[in-house]
């Protein structure tokens, strides 16, 4: 059955109703034509096909070519030499019909083609959806990790202050302006460091025109060590201030945002010596 439909779709059927095969084709065409009614049946649908577009195409010869044609048959036997070229009668054009089931089948393939394009275009926009996905999940976790790291660290750092033995722990307390205020001051003489603990910073919360500013009371004079903010969430860090080598007592005043040279003393927020 294989063989039947191989040979339909050849095409030479076509090319043995418009007489364009060898002898050896034409006989195994009517071989073919005996042997399968299949074969039999698009022959003849061919031939029906093929004198609908020879009817429906047909150029009517004027008056005077038909009256040379009939002479011509009459007189000398259809020799038609006796016409000019300018003469002869032009035959309509035969379009061959070839490979029909050829054609369906590139159709077939192309859309095919276009069904794994589209199909293709899905997956990789699945999967840019999944990597991009991804990504951003290793840069959470990433960017958690960092945090994680940055928090041991600073505990890592305060333990470090408190197991130092060379570091002098003061708790400064609050005055009149803040009776309940407290801090803890970390001062190193040795190495000249001071570190504040803000997670025990227990003061307001500073406007953005105001900031805490630290002092050290050395020979009976304030040193400026630096500002501070109370921030708004609850933080592990401590703040290393300016460098002291040595001091009596240490305070904090409430001044203008980026500190002042001499303390405010009517803002004296906390306090506290050795």
């Amino acid at each position: 059955m294989e063989d039947v439909k191989s040979f339909i779709e050849s095409g030479i059927l076509e090319l043995y109703v418009l007489g364009d095969v060898s002898p050896a084709e034409r006989r195994e065409v009517e071989a073919m034509v005996q042997k399968h009614p299949a074969v039999r049946a698009e022959l003849d649908e061919i031939e029906k096909a093929l004198e609908f577009y020879a009817f429906e195409n047909a150029v009517e010869p004027s008056a005077k070519q038909r009256a040379k044609v009939l002479n011509s048959l009459v007189v000398n036997l259809a020799d038609d030499r006796i016409f000019t070229k300018k003469e002869t009668l032009t035959e309509p054009a035969v379009i061959t019909m070839r490979q029909q089931a050829g054609s369906n089948f590139y159709k077939y393939a192309f859309a095919a083609c276009i069904i794994l394009l589209l199909a293709s275009i899905a997956v990789i926009y699945n999967l840019n959806n999944r990597l991009q996905e991804r990504t951003q999940q290793l840069l959470a976790a990433n960017s958690q990790n960092q945090q994680i790291a940055k928090t041991v660290n600073y505990m890592d750092e305060q333990l470090g202050v408190f197991r130092d033995t060379s570091y002098k722990i003061l708790r400064l307390k609050g005055t009149k302006n803040l009776p309940g205020g407290n801090v803890l001051i970390a001062w190193n003489p040795v190495k000249k460091k001071v570190m504040i603990d803000l997670k025990s910073l227990n003061m307001p919360i500073n406007d953005k025109d105001h900031q805490y500013q630290l002092w050290a009371l050395v020979g009976g004079k304030p040193i400026d060590l630096g500002v501070f903010d109370k921030l708004a969430r609850d933080t592990t860090e401590m703040k290393q201030m300016k460098p002291v080598a040595l001091a009596q007592a240490f305070a904090v005043t409430r001044e203008p945002k980026g500190g002042s040279v001499n303390p405010t003393m009517s803002e004296m927020m906390l306090i506290g010596q050795f």
